[in-house]
């Protein structure tokens, strides 16, 4: 079976962290491992408390990981501060994992900050060199490229400004992107991809950007090509908006295409 690592934060609502990755990754017929690096409180409408778990557990979980399985793609989330950072970065450094797809997980949806301003410098630094492909919002995009982005244009200069940080490749997720929302940008060494999407404007759903991530990850292992991967990842998030807002959800259904057992 497809095994993917993801690296990221719990949330009691289960709508995004290692929770929806988890759901996401076995709606790919993947089979997900975990290493865990903080505990949230979370509602459908707020981050309320943070607990990080320790950056040796952390490492301990990797190495466990790492001894037990054989990984063929992983992910990171929310990783909170410099230590975490550092800490991971130096153990997938050492061991350059397959696939490694890159969540960089700034601020939630509802304002909370989930990474500190010296975590996102020894992001940057540090994680961002060993990723095959890194997954910023428009916000973190601009945080990142230290450039305003409101239109496609923007969002393709942005993305070769991450592109110089080291990383393979950028998508830069569009879902409020101005006058193009739901449009996202592959921006690679060899060119630019641009999804378009059909925007849902009257959903608010939690957890995309993590399921997404989380999808990507799950169809490199099984051997797509990057523009596969993401193309695939795009179409089923799409779907599961979709379905949520069908019956006034803000929870993403990850397992739509399995239709009422």
């Amino acid at each position: 079976m497809n095994c993917v690592l993801t690296i990221a934060g719990s949330d009691s609502g289960a709508a995004s962290g290692i929770q929806a990755d988890l759901k996401s990754i076995a709606a790919h017929g993947g089979y997900g491992v975990t290493v865990l690096t903080a505990v949230t409180a979370q509602s459908t409408d707020a981050v309320t408390a943070t607990l990080p778990v320790p950056a040796a557990v952390v490492t301990a979980q990797i190495d466990a990981v790492r001894a037990g399985f054989e990984v063929a793609a992983v992910k990171s989330g929310m990783l909170v501060d410099t230590e975490r950072v550092t800490a991971v970065a130096r153990v997938l450094g050492a061991w350059q994992p397959p696939n490694y797809v890159l969540d960089p997980v700034i601020v939630s949806t509802s304002g909370h900050t989930l990474l500190s301003p010296a975590g996102v410098e020894a992001m940057v630094g540090e994680l961002l060199p060993l990723a095959a492909l890194v997954t910023p919002n428009v916000g973190e995009a601009e945080r990142l490229a230290g450039l305003k982005i409101a239109s496609v244009s923007d969002a393709h200069a942005a993305g070769e400004i991450i592109l110089r940080h080291g990383c393979g490749a950028v998508l830069i997720k569009g879902g409020h992107l101005g006058s193009s929302p739901a449009t996202d940008v592959l921006i690679h060494p060899g060119g630019t991809l641009i999804l378009h999407g059909d925007f849902v404007a009257d959903a608010r759903p939690r957890g995309t950007g993590c399921t997404l991530s989380a999808a990507i990850a799950a169809r490199l292992g099984r051997g797509d090509s990057l523009a596969e991967a993401v193309a695939s990842a795009k179409g089923y998030v799409g779907s599961a908006i979709r379905h949520a807002a069908a019956t006034g959800d803000r929870l993403l259904d990850h397992f739509h295409a399995m239709g009422t057992v």
